[in-house]
């Protein structure tokens, strides 16, 4: 148990951070505005903002990692799959109405994902590794079967993409912004990939 704990953190970590990059890729590839340049402290109100940004993304990336990693150090610890499962949506459910997201396809596309990360995180949890990136290598042992689970977990960053962009009414401004986050997610997860398996 112990050492589910600590696997667990070093898991988390790693999770933020890779939270913050994704969103920090999104907002530093937006243009700045000409007020940026003309108006005194712009530039402090520019940064307050964009760390908004950044935090809010995060959090949003993180809520359904967050419970898969609780449903996976609670598999390990005895709790049944279905139980922990079905706890999860519940709580999807309460979140996304909290943001005005009250939608079942939604609900279901944030389940699929969930149910792929409490598998990789009980192979996470599982290692005697003392780094993230550790984790991963030994639960993986190779390149190709991390890229494997990550074609899968990317098919189902889409499935919730798409419920996003059909609960907005499918715009192109929605669309243009979940296109950006995917090609960082991408982006890091390349760069992600050579640091482990080189």
């Amino acid at each position: 148990m112990a050492v589910y704990v600590r696997q667990k953190t070093l898991i988390l970590g790693g999770e933020e951070s890779f939270a913050r990059a994704v969103a920090l890729g999104v907002i530093v590839k937006r243009p700045v505005s000409a007020y940026h340049f003309l108006l005194p402290g712009m530039f402090l109100f520019d940064f307050l903002r964009r760390s908004g940004e950044t935090k809010r993304y995060s959090e949003l990336f993180l809520f359904p990692r967050k419970l898969a990693l609780e449903g996976a150090f609670d598999l390990l610890n005895g709790e049944s799959k279905k139980d922990l499962l079905s706890q999860a949506e519940e709580s999807i459910k309460r979140w996304l109405i909290s943001l005005k997201f009250d939608s079942e396809k939604l609900v279901r596309a944030h389940m699929g994902e969930i149910t792929l990360l409490v598998d990789h995180y009980v192979k996470l949890l599982r290692t005697e590794e003392r780094s993230y990136h550790g984790l991963i290598q030994q639960a993986y042992s190779t390149r190709e079967r991390y890229e494997s689970f990550l074609v899968e977990l990317s098919a189902a960053e889409r499935e919730v993409d798409q419920a996003v962009a059909e609960f907005h009414g499918g715009s192109a401004a929605i669309w243009q912004r979940l296109q950006a986050e995917r090609v960082q997610v991408e982006e890091l997860r390349i760069k992600e990939i050579e640091r482990i398996f080189s």
